[in-house]
């Protein structure tokens, strides 16, 4: 998204809001994690097996026990659905 101030292109830093809730011994996590830093995609990391609060916060808001769940501004994926990723963090492959 572009905005035009006093003549000037400037390029508006749009960034979604990306968390990942995870365990440490959760293979599809990591794979999730990798292919979210080769597209230089920030990301908040929640492991539920050291936080009880927040694997409340993920089974609330997914319905699942499963990791990883993704939350990208709002929205919840469950799984590495790469698809879906994609989708809301418009990135093109």
């Amino acid at each position: 998204m572009r905005n035009h101030v006093e003549g000037k292109n400037i390029l508006k830093d749009y960034r979604s809001k990306v968390r990942i809730f995870t365990t440490s011994s959760c293979p599809y996590c990591y794979t999730l994690k990798e292919f979210l830093k080769e597209h230089n995609v920030e990301f908040e990391e929640i492991d539920v097996s050291k936080n009880e609060k927040a694997l409340k916060e993920m089974v609330r808001k997914s319905g699942q026990m499963g990791v990883p769940v993704v939350e990208i501004d709002g929205q919840i994926v469950i799984g590495f659905d790469k698809e879906k990723i994609c989708q809301l963090l418009d990135i093109k492959e």
